[in-house]
């Protein structure tokens, strides 16, 4: 390793609404913590990020902001954002002298230019010199191994916190894409909505993801799942504990679960023909936090007709992907949303 290497790293961000992961060059998956900052708002001092922000969602003081920086794919707090960012390239190493010269960043490929720059700013405010997007499907097939460079479709679904990314990709480029603010959080909120509306119950979107994780699938299951939920009583006030069974929180999720499937049908339907065949052979490749719902990949297959998997580790699929970018930076330029990059010196 030279001195430069030794002095200034590259890195790929994949900053999510749910999670934000950073792949250090040579080093792998350095960060993995939800996108997350709690602020003290008479003081304006950060108090924590990360799964220790995490955990005081609904349990802070009044004095005490948890703010979550990133809405359905896009920024909508940019000092906060690139604060996490900071923070968290801050953790890889407490040497004063360490320096990070690239950023590659995963992008949803639907952001306007606006919003692409938001995202770029908030990279080299956090202290990268310069800063490229790769649009998250491209990414994300990079991550599954999917051969992106051959003349044959790759349809790959990531279902993240804020978004469902759905794209046909093919000669490094998407072909047809979409994507749905349709997700993990979406999920989340369609439980505590249901089990307001049937149970007379308020709970939290924390408690209501632990439900979605431990009893929640998107088909029946061969065992019946079920699981404690704790709230406030709708009428009297008072604290309740109910019941919740896997098909009481598929029947909450249903109509997500459609929006999914049917836009994955769409998808289909704009694909060129010879492409559209490659996917009988290639199949539909799920990753992100919410291909974890148990059962969504049976369906998507059954909703679609077409073989479906889910990737290998789906959460650190985007990521991995940007590794492989970060690795062969020369190589890879080229599948860039931006291959010109954006600097600090051109700001």
């Amino acid at each position: 390793m030279n001195i430069f290497d030794y002095l200034f790293k590259d890195v790929g961000v994949d900053l999510g609404t749910a999670n934000s992961l950073i792949y250090l060059k040579k080093n792998g998956v350095v960060i993995n913590e939800p996108t997350v900052v709690a602020v003290n708002s008479r003081t304006n001092q950060i108090l924590a990020t990360g799964e220790d922000a995490k955990k005081m969602i609904n349990r802070a003081p009044s004095h005490i902001n948890v703010i979550r920086p990133l809405k359905e794919g896009v920024i909508s707090d940019f000092d906060m954002a690139a604060e996490i960012l900071r923070q968290y390239l801050k953790k890889i190493s407490s040497n004063s002298i360490f320096s990070y010269h690239r950023a590659v960043l995963a992008v949803p490929d639907n952001l306007t230019e606006v919003e692409k720059k938001s995202v770029e700013d908030a990279a080299l405010s956090a202290g990268c010199a310069q800063a490229f997007l790769v649009d998250s499907p491209i990414a994300a097939a990079l991550g599954a191994e999917l051969p992106i460079h051959l003349p044959v479709a790759s349809l790959i679904v990531d279902i993240g916190g804020g978004t469902t990314d759905i794209a046909v990709i093919s000669l490094n480029g998407i072909v047809v894409s979409k994507t749905l603010k349709v997700a993990g959080d979406k999920f989340n909120e369609d439980i505590v909505r249901f089990i307001r509306d049937e149970f007379r119950l308020v709970i939290g979107e924390p408690t209501a993801e632990i439900a979605k994780i431990s009893a929640a699938s998107a088909v029946a299951l061969n065992e019946h799942l079920e699981i404690k939920v704790s709230g406030r009583d709708v009428s009297t006030g008072l604290p309740r504990e109910i019941i919740v069974k896997d098909f009481h929180l598929r029947a909450a999720i249903s109509k997500s679960l459609k929006s999914i499937s049917d836009s994955v049908h769409e998808v289909i339907e704009a694909t060129p023909p010879e492409l559209v065949g490659d996917m009988l052979m290639q199949g539909i490749n799920l990753c992100g936090g919410g291909s974890l719902l148990k059962g969504i990949d049976k369906l998507i297959e059954k909703e679609t007709g077409v073989s479906s998997r889910i990737i290998p580790d789906p959460l650190t699929c985007t990521v991995r992907g940007l590794g492989k970018i970060v690795e062969d930076f020369d190589y890879y330029k080229k599948v860039l949303n931006n291959p010109l990059g954006h600097s600090v010196q051109a700001q």
